[in-house]
């Protein structure tokens, strides 16, 4: 099993990209993601700017580089962008919408299917794989299994199996909206922004009238309040015959984190319990932990 580093989903300054992935390249981690996913008026860094920045972390490092695309597009211009994006002629693209699918497909491109893609079966998917699909990133709402009777199902066809990514620890992203939450907690209009979530490198946390953190707001991305945390259910991941575990980027701490999942995969005893919720991944309400939940 190896370990990759998702794209970074908030909007950080360029010196701090720079810094952060200056410092992961040195860390035990076999594929990095890099891009902007969550909002096109990012540009901090220039499709040009990740694309050099691959090319330096490639002579640093021997971790595979993937670009990964918008999960929402909404505009000509996003989609022209996308499309430079999937012509980059240099590095595997990961598809967060359909329509970079579409793309890359037209142009016979193997491509990673991102945990934006509706993909909830073996049908769904075979229709990927034909497509061009050779690593498939479960939404973060699907339970070990769903993702295991899914790949049954694929089996059962006589198809394949892709390689296989689970989102296994951050902030997860469910939802995305037309409408930036970040600018609204400002009173700030979206096409005047301001570029307000830069203040946010971890988002806005958002807790109910009782106190219990519920969400964290990053743009126009809803995420949730907890860290999702998958480290105890590593013999469950292995089982599942998973061949990547997906850790999403923090603003703090990336580097103990890495370490804490790299010295498991080197054979270290995996915890009993963690930080953080796991609820989606034991077929319950994702927000819970199901350790107290008495599920493990």
């Amino acid at each position: 099993m190896k370990l990759s580093l998702g794209p970074v989903l908030f909007f950080w300054g360029r010196e701090q990209y720079f810094n952060f992935y200056s410092d992961m390249i040195e860390q035990p981690l076999d594929v990095i993601y890099l891009g902007e996913t969550v909002c096109s008026k990012r540009r901090a860094l220039s499709l040009d700017d990740w694309l050099g920045l691959a090319r330096e972390l490639k002579q640093q490092g021997s971790a595979e580089l993937v670009l990964s695309g918008l999960t929402l597009v909404e505009a000509a211009s996003e989609l022209s962008s996308l499309k430079r994006l999937c012509d980059n002629g240099e590095l595997l693209v990961e598809a967060n919408d359909i329509g970079a699918v579409q793309l890359l497909s037209e142009r016979k491109l193997p491509f990673v299917a991102g945990p934006a893609l509706n993909i909830y079966n073996g049908h769904a998917l075979r229709e990927f794989i034909d497509a061009g699909m050779q690593r498939w990133v479960p939404p973060v709402e699907c339970s070990a299994d769903l993702v295991a009777a899914s790949l049954r199902q694929l089996e059962a066809m006589g198809v394949a199996r892709p390689e296989l990514e689970i989102f296994a620890y951050g902030h997860l992203p469910l939802a995305f909206s037309a409408r930036c939450f970040t600018a609204r907690a400002e009173n700030r209009p979206k096409d005047d922004c301001q570029f307000c979530c830069q203040g946010y490198p971890e988002g806005i946390a958002l807790d109910s009238q009782e106190g219990q953190r519920l969400f964290t707001i990053n743009g126009i991305q809803t995420m949730s309040g907890e860290v999702c945390n998958l480290l105890a259910d590593y013999p469950r991941l292995q089982q599942l015959g998973a061949d990547l575990l997906r850790l999403s980027p923090r603003a703090e701490n990336m580097q103990e984190v890495v370490q804490s999942f790299a010295r498991v995969l080197q054979g270290a005893d995996a915890p009993l319990a963690v930080s953080g919720c796991n609820g989606y991944w034991h077929g319950v309400p994702g927000m819970l932990r199901a350790e107290e939940a008495g599920l493990c």
